[in-house]
């Protein structure tokens, strides 16, 4: 994670602290206009699954790579309310300085990676992976894809140059599945896998017969899906979408697809509760 963060995330991280801090912190310099070193305590107020813990160190070394962690969790683990899960230690202004920037990627990441765990445990012992989409929080995809993959859940594409997915509008443009599969190919680099989003059957059998790699059933019902599986016949790779949630990703797990994408894993995860307490001189 470390890896990635100095390559990617330092940017982002630090548009972050400089929307939350334009000129200056004026509470903390007005009550804390000197150097003092100090410690404050990360306490978990909710159970789940901790995520972005190297995110919300970084916040505080941005500001003052001389800031210390003493963390008593790594990212992944199951934690409880009340847990103690690190102490920080540094210099008192800049932990105030980056506390709600901090808890604001690790409570969000948290909150993902929870409600990732909730749906994979649900899939566990199918062949079906559970995916992720584009549907994130702008500048935050690359946080909230880790959070992903750290609550159980896989990787769909990261953005529109990582891979091929023709929807209804880029069929509509092209004029029919058929078309856009063949322009798809034309166009893109044999490596890459193409596609196709479809929403009734004879779509399928359009997707089908032109080659696609992935085909999406999106919005299908239950048994609409089961017929598309049949006529799909193992000729390409298939996903379902559509408003799946933790409410009826289990109504979904015997059609027999080899993925299911949710939006709801990053759009609508609630965060997970965190908290710095007991800070305090020393």
């Amino acid at each position: 994670m470390r890896e990635l963060m100095n390559l990617n995330v330092d940017n982002l991280i630090l548009q972050a602290l400089r929307e939350d801090i334009t000129s200056e912190d004026i509470t903390t310099n007005s009550v804390m206009p000197n150097y003092q070193l100090g410690q404050v305590e990360l306490i978990c107020k909710q159970d789940g699954i901790i995520a972005g813990l190297s995110v919300f160190q970084r916040v505080f070394e941005l500001l003052d790579d001389k800031t210390e962690f003493d963390m008593k969790a790594k990212d992944g683990d199951e934690v409880k309310n009340g847990q103690l899960l690190g102490v920080i230690k540094g210099d008192i202004r800049v932990l105030l300085e980056g506390e709600r920037t901090a808890l604001n990627y690790l409570q969000r990441m948290s909150g993902i990676a929870t409600y990732t765990h909730s749906i994979a445990v649900l899939l566990k012992g199918s062949k079906t992976k559970l995916l992720d989409t584009r549907k994130t929080t702008p500048n935050m995809r690359v946080f909230e894809k880790y959070a992903v993959k750290v609550g159980g859940g896989y990787n769909h594409r990261y953005n529109l140059s990582d891979g091929i997915l023709l929807k209804d509008n880029h069929i509509g443009a092209a004029g029919g599945v058929k078309e856009a599969v063949a322009m798809a190919k034309e166009y893109a680099p044999f490596v890459r896998k193409i596609e196709v989003e479809v929403e009734n059957l004879t779509m399928v059998k359009d997707a089908v017969e032109a080659g696609a790699d992935i085909i999406m059933l999106d919005n299908m019902d239950k048994d609409t899906m089961k017929e598309a599986i049949k006529i799909i016949d193992g000729r390409a790779e298939t996903e379902c979408s559509g408003n799946v949630t933790k409410e009826n990703v289990a109504n979904l797990v015997d059609i027999g697809v080899d993925y299911i994408s949710s939006g709801a894993l990053t759009h609508s995860a609630p965060i997970l509760d965190l908290s710095l307490k007991n800070l305090h001189a020393i």
